[in-house]
């Protein structure tokens, strides 16, 4: 039976990427309302709106997606900014949470969290064994804590809180802002750009030798919501495809699937990044029985054609 139907459920960040495949996912299993807190009504940085926000929802359910994220380039020209944020909203939400007697809340974290020398595949167990790669530490950082968190309010006040480590997401609805998008919509809108314009060239960031694992929004969505019904225990759990690719041979597939023919040109200089990342995905297919479903080169297509369908201006 799903813990959902029949609760009042609140999710953070619900208006997001993540969020809007999410509620999706949730409005399946018949819940009694689902509530998504916009910015304008409810700054999750203001406790006092935190709390307005529990005082009007009177949720059963909290799941925590809202965070300020952005690629290398975004985390390295905010730094504060990217800690400030995201351990505030949580903090203070989690809290007004336990205070609200809330049945259950999911704190969505990031592989961002794991140290930057972490054996592949990245194991839960390995969390603490190192400093993050220096990016995006402070985003990574803010956000371990709410683990940190979740753990100390189940210790010591018994309240069910679950973290959740997925990868980068990837998928429709995506944030293609060159300035504040991740890799993959940022190199959609660029070769698709440059194709459009008759460009014979691209820059790309970096060497293009580091290894990423990108999970499916909609994957991701449903291995939150099946947590959220299933999955009780203090332990983290990633969330990934458990398959890793080179960023050049990424950029290349995209290259393909947008039709841009052109050379593309290494920016060596710009930071790589962490060198690899591939989560262990074992826990989450022992716990609640998740495994990722859309193969990489799906996922891109699918999400090229909404692209050129919802957003490219010609």
């Amino acid at each position: 039976m799903s813990v959902i139907r029949g609760c009042r459920v609140v999710v953070t960040g619900g208006a997001g990427f993540l969020g809007r495949h999410l509620c999706l996912e949730l409005e399946r299993r018949d819940p009694a309302s689902l509530m998504i807190p916009r910015s304008r009504d409810y700054d999750l940085r203001d406790l006092h709106a935190v709390q307005q926000l529990f005082a009007d929802s009177r949720p059963n359910i909290v799941i925590h997606l809202a965070a300020k994220v952005g690629g290398i380039g975004a985390n390295r020209a905010n730094p504060g900014q990217f800690f400030y944020d995201n351990a505030i909203m949580g903090i203070q939400v989690l809290e007004q949470a336990r205070l609200a007697g809330v049945a259950k809340f999911v704190v969505v974290g990031t592989v961002c969290s794991y140290p930057r020398n972490t054996a592949i595949p990245f194991r839960e167990e390995d969390l603490w064994n190192g400093y993050p790669e220096e990016t995006n530490a402070p985003y990574g950082l803010a956000k371990k804590m709410l683990l940190v968190q979740a753990q100390a309010y189940r210790q010591e006040y018994g309240f069910n809180a679950i973290t959740l480590l997925p990868v980068n997401l990837y998928g429709p609805g995506d944030n293609f802002d060159p300035t504040t998008g991740h890799v993959i919509p940022s190199l959609i809108r660029k070769a698709i750009a440059a194709r459009d314009a008759g460009h014979s060239s691209i820059d790309v960031w970096g060497t293009g030798n580091a290894f990423r694992e990108f999970l499916f929004v909609r994957d991701a969505a449903e291995a939150i919501a099946s947590a959220t019904d299933n999955y009780d225990r203090p332990e983290p759990v990633n969330l990934g495809s458990g398959n890793e690719v080179a960023i050049r041979d990424l950029v290349k597939l995209i290259c393909k699937y947008c039709d841009f023919r052109g050379e593309i040109r290494w920016e060596e200089d710009k930071p790589d990044g962490q060198l690899r990342r591939c989560l262990d995905t074992s826990r989450a297919l022992h716990s609640f029985g998740f495994m990722a479903k859309t193969r990489l080169e799906e996922g891109l297509a699918e999400t090229i054609s909404w692209y050129q369908s919802n957003l490219l201006v010609r």
